[in-house]
């Protein structure tokens, strides 16, 4: 943790630095104000002591520049009896408090050992919480690689441009760097671009002042400034307007807005996310979207896969939904017939995300006894799993209904197995959820043993040809007794 000391008087600093005894810091102090700005702007910096004749530079106030640079940053303002209206109005722009002069060695030393004790908490928290991202988002490739990204990027001030199917979790991915960013205390603002009317978009973004237009009775703060600290998200932002998309583009540029109205600038810190499954590049080759706003936008550009091709999530992405719901609807789910979970595995999800939402809460409206069944599921999801369905009743002997247990930390990570069969006792005590390849093998398994291994006899239990039969013995790599592996 680095943290600034900026005095007037040299002994004062020059003994803070010789004495100073908290592990993990390092001390970057001056007593010179010409000397402050370097050291600002060249040093990452998480706590910062300031002396009041320190916070103005050129003209700049000093507590607004360092909460733009170093986002997260905890400011404390040394004052005495003279100049403690200037640390009192230092605290109306940001700064955390003012801690009166003389100030002892040990009062700098506990204040840094608290907000080093949060830092770490933060950071633990972030831990846990990157746990349940890769089990939420999905343990593939390009989603282990999307969330490398996004830890490196969150705590920077960068833009980024998350691309997606509606619905695929382009808002909750942003919501995620967010929170891992400097910022996760401050405000996160969320608007859909393409919700908005045209007539009121820039009022809704960049405020207004009374009487600015019809229907206009009093200055009215924007979304700009709601998020001021924080981050913007901007969902659809390819719907705004060719006239917003200039504004927006200026307060990238500059980080200044002018409310509808006014011609006074206003200087805000806020850190812009975007979000489109519109193809933006072809709205630039079209004149619909401008390129140089692209490119300040896409700084960082992540590729959301749709649900389809992130079905290691779906297990822990249900159980999550069924704990989310557990409140609204007053209704605890404690198990999943297998018929029913087979059938959540194989539809495509055209919606993505929101649509497996919305499928759950549906499924446990319907839900009796705690438990999901196949009929309690949308009719659509129904019917593109009916047919591979039809014997799935008889497959508890090979892995029972997967029950849906109250984990011991973070909810909604993991589906336990109950099954108590011979071929599924390997899997007794696991906290994964049986796949779908080996519920098939275990299922195909547990037939050819009833059917005395007679090939045409599981063909026809099974109600699948002998084609079929042979093509999944292959993939799954059963070998009968006789046969060659």
């Amino acid at each position: 943790m680095n943290i600034l000391i900026a005095d007037l008087d040299q002994k004062f600093v020059d003994d803070t630095k010789r004495s100073w005894s908290v592990p993990g810091t390092d001390i970057l102090a001056c007593s010179q104000e010409s000397e402050l700005m370097p050291i600002v702007k060249k040093n990452p910096i998480d706590l910062a002591f300031i002396e009041v004749p320190f916070l103005m530079q050129d003209n700049m106030d000093m507590v607004s520049f360092l909460k733009e640079r170093h986002p997260g940053i905890e400011i404390f303002i040394l004052c005495d009896d003279r100049n403690w209206q200037g640390a009192a109005s230092a605290i109306t722009r940001g700064a955390n408090s003012f801690l009166k002069k003389p100030v002892t060695l040990s009062l700098l030393e506990s204040t840094a050992q608290k907000i080093q004790a949060q830092l770490q908490n933060k950071s633990n928290n972030q831990l846990m919480e990157s746990q349940v991202l890769d089990s939420l988002l999905g343990n593939t490739p390009e989603m282990r690689k999307i969330l490398k990204t996004v830890y490196k990027v969150a705590p920077t001030n960068s833009t980024v441009l998350i691309t997606g199917e509606s619905g695929s979790g382009k808002e909750f991915l942003a919501n995620v760097i967010h929170r891992y960013s400097k910022r996760a205390a401050e405000p996160f603002v969320a608007v859909n671009c393409g919700a908005i009317p045209e007539n009121l978009v820039e009022s809704e973004l960049f405020g207004s002042k009374k009487g600015s237009y019809t229907g206009s009775t009093a200055d009215k703060k924007g979304l700009f400034e709601a998020a001021n600290g924080g981050t913007l998200f901007l969902d659809e932002v390819g719907e705004l307007s060719a006239s917003t998309q200039v504004k927006l583009l200026r307060f990238l540029q500059s980080h200044e807005i002018r409310r509808v109205g006014e011609t006074e600038p206003r200087y805000l810190d806020v850190r812009v996310l975007a979000a489109t499954n519109r193809d933006l590049q072809e709205s630039m080759l079209n004149g619909r979207f401008r390129e140089d706003l692209y490119y300040r936008l896409n700084t960082f550009h992540l590729l959301l896969p749709p649900l389809r091709e992130r079905k290691p999530a779906l297990p822990n992405l249900i159980k999550y939904f069924i704990l989310k719901n557990k409140e609204t609807q007053g209704k605890e789910i404690v198990d999943l017939e297998p018929a029913a979970l087979y059938a959540l595995t194989k539809y495509p999800y055209p919606g993505n995300i929101r649509e497996l939402e919305n499928i759950i809460e549906h499924a446990i409206v319907l839900a009796e006894g705690g438990v999901i069944r196949l009929e309690d599921l949308p009719e659509e999801v129904q019917e593109g799993a009916r047919e591979q369905t039809m014997a799935i009743p008889h497959i508890k002997d090979a892995a029972k209904d997967a029950e849906i247990c109250e984990p011991e930390t973070l909810p909604g990570i993991s589906f336990e197995s109950s099954s108590k069969s011979a071929q599924a006792q390997a899997s007794e005590n696991s906290d994964e959820l049986l796949s779908l390849e080996e519920m098939e093998r275990r299922h195909i398994l547990h037939a050819l043993s009833v059917c005395g291994g007679n090939k045409t006899e599981v063909c026809k239990r099974l109600g699948i040809s002998r084609a079929t039969l042979w093509r999944k013995l292959k993939e799954l790599k059963i070998v009968m007794d006789g046969e060659d592996a």
